[in-house]
């Protein structure tokens, strides 16, 4: 069995537990895995969707050319039709979009044209209104405005929300979602609410956007309204596709708190998502207290962290930014050693010329060498023992009478808070190794004079 073209691949994404982050959540948590669409996203199925009722509709002609504002995501899903279907692409994107999304979609043949984020939508440099005036110029186009197009939640409405109950048996009582255009909350929550009205929707907002005090209060608040980092969620607008009246509540998230969210997801799920998924989890974080042990609740995700590599899983750009604390690594401690000569002594040779060497280098400890190789160590507790029990005798011992294991060794990335690990009694030094190759012994002194 093959399918006809990529396109024919999209949707039945899998429903995956999540189990380390989720430990101290009393229910069972889902996540819907979007990452598996062809374009890596859940928007792949409202490109789709968009692009086929406007085609159904007359709207674009073959040869005609695609145009849409994005973050990225709805764009690749646009392209990826566009090179099946034989349309041309324009996207129009804010200036915090990460490189790799903008990349990405001129991979796919795309024209991208990058508009300032800090203006208001009405401006004519915004993305949304360079979008609109590039529809009007060129003949035979057709901007798809995800915001207020409602094919874009219809597209949840037939194929999101159906899944999720499917693969829940109908048991799903929570769905999270991040909120941008609104298509993926009010159709995936319209279908769900008609089989059960008990269900929970609760979507997650960012600082800097308008919805939770809309949502809550119904004043739209300009006040509200400033530049934020978190990508894909929030909105400075008021999108035709959300339906507040299916939402159950808005929690807000931080940028910060969203993208450490990600790296946890990461290392401890071994899942790579987007930006609004660390939001999603992060959020859900914040309102486990409402959960029970008999509830399903289950997380959308937007994408895929392919997207972010140059961002929230870049150390640099998380430290910029202060997400990342700084953490003091072997490569400190080796950058900040005055002597970085690295001893050895031969396995052959005597006690007597390892304490003297010990004596003129003023050092405790060094590892033992055979045949270039290390094969063991010795240290100052070691000599002074051997030598005090028969001084004539045992000075002139080998080394290999009375040396210990060989020190463990790491690499220069490995955090210092976990070298603990490694030192004890008998274990007073361990070896480094640099991206250069070369090794360096360090020692709990050399913690502290870092510290």
């Amino acid at each position: 069995m093959y399918h006809n073209n990529v396109l024919e691949t999209i949707g039945n994404t899998p429903l995956v537990k999540i189990n380390k982050i989720a430990a101290e959540i009393p229910a069972l948590v889902l996540v819907k895995l979007e990452t598996t669409n062809p374009g890596h996203s859940i928007k792949d199925r409202m490109a789709l969707k968009m692009l086929e009722d406007a085609e159904a509709a007359g709207k674009i002609q073959p040869g005609g050319t695609i145009i849409e504002c994005t973050s990225g995501n709805t764009g690749m899903g646009l392209a990826i039709a566009a090179c099946v279907k034989g349309y041309k692409s324009i996207f129009t994107t804010s200036d915090k979009q990460s490189k790799e999304k903008i990349d990405l979609l001129k991979a796919m043949g795309a024209e991208v044209i990058v508009c300032p984020t800090n203006v208001t939508p009405e401006d004519p440099r915004s993305y949304y209104s360079v979008a609109e005036r590039l529809s009007k110029e060129i003949p035979n186009s057709f901007w798809c405005n995800q915001y207020d197009n409602l094919s874009n939640r219809q597209a949840h409405y037939e194929s999101t929300g159906p899944e999720i109950w499917e693969q829940t048996e109908g048991k799903i009582t929570h769905m999270i979602v991040g909120v941008g255009t609104g298509g993926t909350v009010s159709g995936t929550a319209r279908y769900l609410k008609e089989q059960n009205p008990n269900i929970k929707i609760w979507g997650i907002d960012t600082y800097g956007s308008v919805f939770k005090k809309y949502h809550e209060t119904g004043v739209f608040d300009e006040k509200e309204i400033y530049p934020y980092i978190t990508e894909g969620i929030g909105e400075d607008i008021l999108p035709k596709n959300v339906d507040f009246s299916l939402i159950d509540h808005f929690e807000k998230v931080s940028d910060k708190d969203g993208a450490v969210m990600c790296r946890r997801l990461a290392r401890e799920e071994g899942i790579l998502l987007g930006y609004s998924a660390g939001s999603a989890f992060a959020g859900l974080l914040q309102l486990k207290d409402k959960l029970t042990k008999d509830d399903v609740v289950v997380v959308v995700i937007h994408d895929h962290g392919s997207r972010y590599v140059g961002k929230i899983y870049n150390d640099d750009w998380m430290r910029e930014r202060g997400f990342l604390e700084d953490e003091l690594k072997v490569k400190d401690l080796i950058a900040k050693k005055s002597n970085k000569e690295f001893l050895t002594v031969k396995e052959d040779e005597s006690v007597r010329t390892v304490f003297n060497l010990m004596k003129e280098k003023d050092i405790s400890q060094m590892p033992v060498i055979s045949n270039g190789d290390i094969v063991g160590s010795i240290t100052e507790t070691n000599v002074l023992s051997h030598l005090l029990e028969n001084p004539l005798k045992n000075a002139e011992s080998s080394v290999k009478e009375i040396m210990g294991d060989a020190f463990p060794m790491v690499t220069e990335e490995v955090p210092c808070k976990n070298l603990s690990m490694y030192f004890s009694k008998k274990i007073p030094a361990i070896i480094a190794k640099d991206k250069a190759g070369s090794l360096h012994i360090l020692t709990n002194y050399d913690i502290i004079q870092a510290v």
